[in-house]
């Protein structure tokens, strides 16, 4: 019994990492083709920008300042200090503002989608919908893509900027950097390509979150219990998700000639 159920697990997961696919490509389809229900999508849009936004500033703040105390002190031995705000500027802009961003609307908003729509499909919620003629991914899951691929972004940014302005307090503060020399490093090391970069990585991890999260809901049985057990492995799938992807985005964007500086 005990053997048997990781590989059940595993093979369960497989089916719904390939509903997710499917529902995906439904996703992409129905943009081009489908109306946009403009009420449902400000709805999520709320969700995931604005009540989002409290906890990703904070969290990019702290993170910019202790990368900074962490890199600063190492900076001065080598006699490179006016390099730190260049260095904090290019790291937040390619890796850590979207990254960061999306590990919390992961765990915030991913998870509300999957406990949201899981608990509609094992109320029959769903199974009423489509008695209406109504299409759940029209009505529930194309407002969440483009709601978190829409928002994401802005987040991202705001979050880049949040953390440059943790790095400037701490590098003026503690190690007697001028503000002046951290924002001319830093504008002479980053290009408009790292915040393209940037708002390409959200925009992608904005809807692999939401569908990820959606097609968990969708695919939820069991009652209770297994909202619960949808809601744990979308936030993980979404995760893995992320980690994947940012990897991939980032050979293309930084290390093949395909996205030139």
């Amino acid at each position: 019994m005990s053997a048997a159920f990781p590989t059940s697990s595993l093979a369960k997961w497989g089916q719904r990492l390939m509903a997710a696919i499917l529902l995906g490509g439904q996703v992409i389809v129905h943009l081009a083709t489908r109306p946009l229900h403009r009420r449902n999508t400000i709805e999520q849009m709320a969700a995931v920008g604005p009540e989002s936004l409290l906890i990703t500033l904070v969290t990019a703040s702290f993170v910019g300042m202790v990368f900074t105390i962490q890199v600063t002190r190492e900076f001065i031995n080598f006699g490179a200090s006016t390099a730190v705000g260049g260095v904090l500027a290019l790291t937040l802009a390619r890796e850590l503002a979207p990254v960061l961003t999306a590990v919390i609307i992961a765990g915030r908003v991913g998870s509300a989608f999957a406990a949201e729509i899981g608990t509609m499909q094992v109320t029959e919620q769903i199974d009423a919908l489509q008695l209406l003629k109504t299409d759940p991914v029209d009505y529930l899951v194309l407002p969440r893509v483009v709601a978190c691929a829409l928002m994401l972004p802005l987040l991202t940014i705001l979050s880049f900027i949040t953390g440059m302005t943790g790095g400037l307090l701490i590098t003026s503060t503690m190690f007697n950097i001028s503000q002046t020399v951290f924002l001319d490093s830093a504008r002479l090391f980053l290009e408009v390509r790292d915040l393209v970069a940037a708002i390409i990585k959200a925009l992608v991890f904005g809807g692999l979150i939401a569908i990820i999260g959606s097609s968990w809901g969708l695919t939820t049985t069991g009652g209770a219990k297994g909202v619960g057990q949808s809601t744990t492995t979308a936030v993980v799938t979404a995760l893995l998700a992320i980690f994947i992807s940012n990897f991939f985005l980032s050979w293309l964007m930084f290390q093949s000639s395909a996205f030139p500086g």
